[in-house]
């Protein structure tokens, strides 16, 4: 029986049953790829199983440049798992570039995306609660952890003071959430039209302002493998999100020369005064730091604004985010596999 999904029919209460894809980024992940393919195609199994999706949901792994194996074992897992797709990018494009890439590739045939990394520390159970709330009616469902009682305390306070510092600047974020995510097919549809070279998703699908709703759980060690995000790439990330969504910290630039300003009145008002009533007005090392502190404060104001223009001039070129190279799929209605060669650039903004 062939099941016609939409979703004006889900609002209603229409029992459907909708493609799914999952999208997992992969960097270097040999190690954890089998036990990630067994768990997801469990988890898939179980859905189409319980008519919570239809046949031809798959799973999608897209490979972001890796060195190791990480493509062959995709390649192996493809030809003998029918829920196993395949995305290979030309080079490492970044973590969140492959994920847009797969979310986008997969928006074309699926009702629904869920996208996941490949480390199995978020929990692979919850994709089913994120499927029923998608049949209440939520386009866009968060996967939000329990605590972080497993973390380092550096870890705790560092992430702690990055939502609060997003959540002061005005950025709508949801706290302890990563990429762990469900989304419709019209979210993906919408945020396909956003053209943005700095990529930054945790705060672009908050923007869509569609439905949504939040599930909690716990996050589990990392299976197997080492993590891909140390703590100078994690820096370089949140960094990145607080000036792709806000322009507070050149405001602060602006603000700080404000009170130097004032500052050096004050400052001339007093030498003035001293030289007037007499008084010796001496102080060369205070001078000397003067100079020193201001030019610092110079060359930080430069490197932030900076690093707005290297935003802008990143934007203006309009390059690819990604290139893929190859594509494995599987047809959803009759699950005949296909492997296609990809030689057309593929950009996020097509």
């Amino acid at each position: 029986m062939n099941y016609i999904y939409s979703f004006s029919g889900r609002r209603r209460g229409i029992v459907s049953k909708p493609i799914l894809t999952i999208v997992v980024p992969c960097y270097n992940e040999e190690a954890v790829l089998p036990e990630t393919v067994f768990q997801l195609s469990e988890v898939l199994d179980s859905l189409i199983t319980d008519q919570l999706v239809a046949q031809g949901s798959t799973v999608l792994f897209v490979d972001d440049g890796s060195k190791d194996a990480t493509w062959s074992l995709i390649e192996r897992f493809h030809l003998s798992n029918p829920f196993i797709t395949g995305l290979k990018l030309a080079k490492n494009a970044g973590h969140q570039s492959a994920l847009l890439a797969g979310l986008l590739k997969a928006k074309a045939y699926s009702d629904c995306v869920v996208s996941i990394d490949a480390d199995l520390q978020d929990d692979t159970s919850v994709i089913r609660e994120f499927l029923v709330k998608f049949h209440e009616g939520y386009d866009i469902v968060y996967g939000i952890r329990q605590d972080r009682s497993a973390d380092t305390l550096f870890k705790r306070a560092t992430a702690q003071g990055f939502y609060k510092l997003m959540t002061s600047l005005g950025v709508k974020i949801h706290y302890n959430h990563a990429d762990f995510r469900l989304m419709s097919k019209r979210t993906l549809d919408n945020l396909e039209k956003f053209q943005e070279v700095n990529l930054f998703l945790r705060g672009l699908v908050p923007l869509l302002g569609f439905p949504s709703t939040q599930v909690y759980y716990d996050r589990k060690e990392r299976f197997a493998g080492e993590s891909k995000y140390p703590l100078r790439k994690m820096l370089a990330f949140a960094f990145d999100g607080i000036t792709s969504f806000s322009v507070t910290p050149i405001r602060f630039v602006t603000v700080m020369g404000f009170l130097l300003f004032a500052l050096s009145v004050v400052a001339a008002i007093y030498a003035i005064a001293g030289k007037f009533l007499g008084a010796n007005v001496t102080g060369w090392t205070s001078l000397i730091l003067s100079v020193w502190f201001i030019g610092g404060v110079q060359l930080l104001a430069i490197g932030l604004i900076g690093e707005y223009i290297g935003k802008i001039y990143k934007e203006v070129k309009q390059r690819p985010l990604f290139v893929i190279e190859k594509e494995l799929t599987v047809h959803a209605q009759d699950q005949k596999t296909i492997t296609s060669q990809v030689n057309q650039p593929a950009s996020a903004r097509r």
